[in-house]
């Protein structure tokens, strides 16, 4: 009898250690030959799925699986598709069903966020519905921390390295063309819901006056007055105003700032641009010259300032979803459990996934300060492990080399399908 075979996918955002995951998942299932056969990947996440568009990870190096630990973005192209329910969409599940069977694949594990946990779930389900039996394991990965249970989300970790160590480098360039040019800088970041990579830009303030001076959090209603007030005194108190604003900052009637009025794929809006907003009303108001600028690609793409502790939880949970698999384990998610922080410690923990799906886990009240511009003592605690330490990449000619693989398709069995 043939050995059972295993999909992967990567699923929405990318990120600096997504590829991590990756190399944690194939080189685990290589070390177990006797149970796992091959490790197929999903061109462009789940479509790879439906689409029977199928990457044999086979046909790689050893040493270019071991290269994507330091490579950043999806290696084998990500997607924006959520299922529908089976009631609604029962043609797309018969069809991965069909594709399973063709390929005999046994073992699902998607890497990805919240809507992606709601897909793997409903995977999950299938053992049930139509007896076919798959192993759906949820990997988590997403630069917005938003996911429950676990203690942190691969991912997040190098956002926010990169975040906090962008603002003071610009805070500096500010503080000294302050006298008698730009005095206001915005630099927006990510974060839809939750103002976890916003609140990680308040790393790099180590004492008063130390950049980033405000902090837009989407939990903290925007008030205009209030704002514009900080801003006056940050540039009273110290001859300029660093900003970090999270791209989900909404106003009193909950409207986000920079909502441009469409929908991804998910159904979540499509947001525009706050940092321009926000610079325009403190030049409308206070008359300061300003620069801003949108973080956008470049905070999730950043593998050459990755934090060590991103990656070696990235890959962590890749591996251990292998072994989640290979223990019987279904509809479950490898998470991160925080053991201490100081010093930290962290071991792997599993949560079923009934618990993730479609749950976004905001920034706590007591992270944030009184007056509703700035991170607690007890936020930096949270945060400051998950920097941590240096992971380069390696570099040639000034350059970082990053591993392009070869993506060898499986011929395919089934007919085509529409998606």
């Amino acid at each position: 009898m043939s050995k059972t075979n295993a999909f992967y996918a990567q699923s929405g955002g990318v990120t600096a250690v997504i590829n991590a995951t990756a190399c944690g998942v194939i080189e685990t299932a290589r070390q177990h030959k006797d149970r796992i056969g091959k490790v197929f990947a999903g061109r462009n996440g789940i479509i790879g799925a439906l689409s029977e568009d199928l990457i044999d990870t086979s046909r790689e190096s050893a040493r270019a699986i071991a290269a994507l630990r330091h490579t950043p973005s999806g290696a084998f192209g990500s997607c924006r598709y959520k299922l529908k329910s089976l009631e609604e969409s029962r043609h797309e599940y018969e069809r991965l069903i069909e594709v399973f069977k063709a390929h005999n694949i046994g073992f699902f594990f998607y890497n990805g966020g919240g809507d992606s946990a709601d897909t793997c779930l409903k995977v999950s389900q299938l053992s049930n519905s139509t007896g076919y039996p798959i192993q759906a394991i949820h990997i988590p990965k997403t630069v917005d921390n938003d996911l429950p249970v676990t203690d942190n989300c691969p991912g997040f970790g190098s956002v926010a390295k990169y975040v906090a160590v962008s603002i003071r480098e610009a805070g500096f360039d500010v503080a000294s063309m302050a006298k008698t040019s730009t005095k206001v800088f915005v630099m927006e970041v990510m974060g839809r819901h939750a103002g976890w990579i916003a609140a990680a830009g308040g790393l790099a303030a180590e004492k008063p006056g130390d950049p980033p001076h405000i902090i837009l959090l989407p939990e903290v209603v925007f008030n205009e007055k209030r704002f514009l007030a900080k801003v006056e005194k940050s540039v009273n108190d110290y001859g300029y105003c660093a900003i970090v604003v999270s791209e989900g900052l909404r106003n009193r009637d909950g409207q986000f700032l920079s909502d441009v009025g469409t929908r991804d794929a998910f159904g979540h809006a499509q947001l525009g641009g706050v940092a321009p907003v926000i610079a325009a009303l403190v030049n409308r108001e206070l008359g300061y010259k300003y620069h801003w600028a949108v973080a956008d690609y470049l905070q999730r793409a950043a593998r050459h300032v990755a934090s060590k502790t991103d990656v070696e939880q990235a890959y962590a949970v890749g591996k251990a979803a292998v072994q989640f698999a290979l223990q019987g384990k279904n509809s479950v998610m490898p998470t991160i459990v925080r053991k201490s922080s100081k010093p930290y410690r962290w071991s792997i923990g599993a949560t079923r996934l009934a618990r993730v799906a479609n749950v976004e886990k905001k920034m706590p009240r007591n992270f944030i300060d009184k007056e509703g511009f700035g991170i607690t003592a007890r936020c930096r605690t949270y945060l400051e492990p998950l920097i941590k330490g240096e992971d380069y990449p390696p570099y040639k000619d000034g350059l970082p080399q990053y591993v392009q693989l070869k993506n060898i398709g499986v011929k395919p069995k089934l007919r085509p399908f529409e998606l």
